[in-house]
């Protein structure tokens, strides 16, 4: 028998819940038949549903769970009511005990990250996670991290979301030495704060077998897809993603405006039909829903709150896909090549160096 992929689901986490999760299950599960799922949520919401949806359901365990963590609650709040409890902590939790490879939640984000660290706990030499997201680009794809997970970022902080990056494009594209940038106000190395123009600085001298460092990149750089890894802090990070969705979404609202305001225009929009729906799936947020918790003990993918069940199973692709290609021993490896390399340059310094 072929080794199955288990993969646990908050099915309460998110604006829909269940609605969205278990035919969003379904989906993920036509494209990869060697899924698992555990199914942790409310039974009087979760059962009704899942008999609606038999694959899954022949295809999962569910375990009942009390709480369900609120999408506004504030992290402190959902840990204290929701640990050991919510179908949101027994999903990570799950990781943890090596019942599921991976977590799937779309829950609240600050909740997710607090139980998660919590949970997992970070990695050796790894002070702070980190979220990737995957980037449509001209190119294909990126990874950017970190959209969120935490506030500003000290140098030696940036250089580990590089290493946590590469790995995950080195799993997700296949990529042996995966470029990475680091993103500034400008490419010129006297530009930009300290921690970065120092994080620049390190990863230029360090030599890194996992990824190759390309230098400063801009915002309009994260587009182009001149770098497979782009790495800044939280805010800046999510403060470009936001923008990113809304300029998606604003772009879609001209295009229907223009073609619908004549009939010259419809007409123009049967002929060019296939164009513009090549460019609807190319802008089409759903297909790169998932962002991936990096740093931890464990794999956690947080899926948008508001999405689809389409959307949703391209949260547990992404989650496959992890597994399927090693992430986390990937992680471990390039962590312990780099510190290594920290210890034994440290070493041969002369002491009036250091």
């Amino acid at each position: 028998m072929a080794k199955t992929i288990p993969i646990s689901l908050d099915v309460m986490g998110g604006d829909h819940g269940a609605e969205v999760v278990l035919p969003g299950a379904e989906i993920a599960l036509v494209r990869h038949p060697d899924i698992r799922f555990l199914l942790y949520g409310n039974e009087q919401v979760v059962r009704p549903l899942l008999e609606k949806y038999p694959r899954v359901r022949d295809a999962s365990v569910f375990e009942h769970c009390d709480v369900s963590v609120a999408m506004d609650a504030k992290p402190s709040q959902a840990l204290r009511q929701g640990r050991w409890r919510s179908s949101m902590w027994r999903a990570i939790e799950a990781v943890k005990t090596g019942d599921a490879a991976v977590a799937v939640s779309a829950g609240n984000t600050g909740a997710l990250m607090a139980m998660s660290k919590f949970c997992l706990r970070t990695m050796a030499n790894i002070e702070r996670p980190a979220i990737a997201a995957i980037w449509p680009t001209a190119r294909g794809e990126s990874v950017v991290l970190d959209v969120g997970a935490t506030i500003g970022a000290d140098a030696q902080q940036l250089i580990d979301f590089a290493i946590l990056g590469g790995a995950m494009a080195r799993a997700l594209f296949g990529v042996e030495k995966p470029t990475v940038g680091l993103l500034n106000i400008g490419v010129e190395e006297v530009k930009g704060l300290e921690e970065v123009r120092t994080a620049g600085r390190l990863l230029r001298e360090t030599p890194l077998r996992s990824l190759s460092y390309a230098g400063f990149v801009e915002g309009d750089d994260i587009g182009k897809g001149s770098v497979d890894v782009v790495v800044t802090e939280g805010f800046a990070g999510n403060i470009a993603l936001k923008t990113a969705e809304g300029t998606a979404k604003q772009i879609g609202g001209y295009l229907r405006s223009a073609m619908s305001r004549t009939f010259m225009s419809k007409l123009g929009y049967l002929f060019a039909k296939s164009a513009f729906d090549l460019l609807r799936e190319k802008m089409d947020p759903r297909k790169v829903n998932g962002g991936v918790f990096l740093g931890l003990n464990g794999i956690v993918i947080k899926s948008h709150g508001g999405t689809d069940a389409e959307g949703y199973a391209a949260a547990i692709d992404l989650a496959y896909d992890m597994v399927k290609n090693g992430l986390t021993d990937k992680i471990a490896q390039d962590l312990v090549h780099y510190h290594r390399g920290r210890f034994a340059e440290a070493a041969t310094t002369p002491e009036g160096d250091l």
